[in-house]
């Protein structure tokens, strides 16, 4: 079974100033009471070739990196009926699962091009749900698109060696804002595409940013996410707008309810 890559970028950053910070280290959020408020991060299984993950910004939309959207071996379209979101999944089970009614990724995304700056500042994507998600223990996140260099950030995600429970690195460094997209400390690896990066600003963490990539500078590994300012409000535009590619019917039955014992089947990406 193929696997779902997070793409590793080097030279590209060769010269990008940062600031190496003491970072936090991950913590499982493995029981109730770990993942309390973080609910709304969720597991994209991805047609059973691998997965990422996603997060909701509304009751029917994911945000995610749109490079989870395309087969690595043929970069073709993956079908979106093929994906489904699992809601604060833990140790086999789901506070939620919904498949995708349609799939919108960022205009000036393009997975077959270079592997540069420009791909990974439009490396976003929306999965809009067939059904809402209204539960009262999963609340959406709000996103903020305002970043600084030196603000301290967090990531929620799953990865190859955490794919069973999320994992959350509360504390990590913007280093630097580069060509439309942020230089972080974040700790991701393979699973991590598409996971939320959190400003602790305010009253509740808010969605700064999309893990597109994993990198080097300097001999030290650095994650790349999109810099929301800019790419969020064009791909909801395209989604407001009606773009994307749809889903021709809901599936008659949860395939998640078939699969809820099988996850080892999904390839560890």
């Amino acid at each position: 079974m193929r696997r779902l890559f997070l793409p590793v970028f080097s030279a590209v950053l060769a010269f990008a100033p940062v600031a190496w910070g003491q970072d936090s280290r991950l913590t499982t959020l493995a029981t109730g009471d770990d993942s309390r408020g973080w609910e709304a991060v969720g597991r994209l299984n991805v047609a059973g070739k691998g997965f990422c993950t996603g997060a909701l910004i509304a009751p029917n939309l994911v945000l995610t990196a749109a490079h989870c959207l395309f087969d690595k071996a043929t970069g073709a379209r993956i079908d979106q009926s093929e994906i489904e979101f699992l809601a604060g999944w833990r140790n086999g089970r789901a506070s939620a699962y919904r498949w995708v009614k349609r799939s919108v990724i960022h205009p000036d995304y393009n997975y077959g091009g270079p592997k540069d700056a420009a791909r990974v500042r439009n490396d976003v994507a929306l999965l809009e749900l067939h059904h809402p998600i209204r539960n009262g223990s999963i609340h959406p996140f709000k996103t903020q698109e305002s970043t600084h260099s030196g603000q301290r950030i967090g990531v929620v995600s799953y990865a190859h060696d955490r794919s069973e429970a999320p994992s959350l690195q509360h504390l990590c460094d913007v280093m630097a804002r580069q060509d439309g997209l942020l230089i972080t400390s974040c700790d991701v690896d393979f699973g991590s595409s598409g996971a939320p990066m959190f400003s602790f600003d305010g009253e509740a963490p808010q969605i700064v940013s999309v893990v597109s990539a994993k990198a080097e500078v300097g001999g030290k590994k650095v994650s790349l996410g999109t810099d929301l300012s800019g790419p969020l409000a064009r791909l909801m535009a395209e989604y407001e707008a009606g773009g994307g590619e749809f889903t021709r019917a809901a599936p008659e039955m949860s395939r998640a309810g078939l699969r809820r014992d099988t996850g080892a089947k999904f390839a560890k990406p």
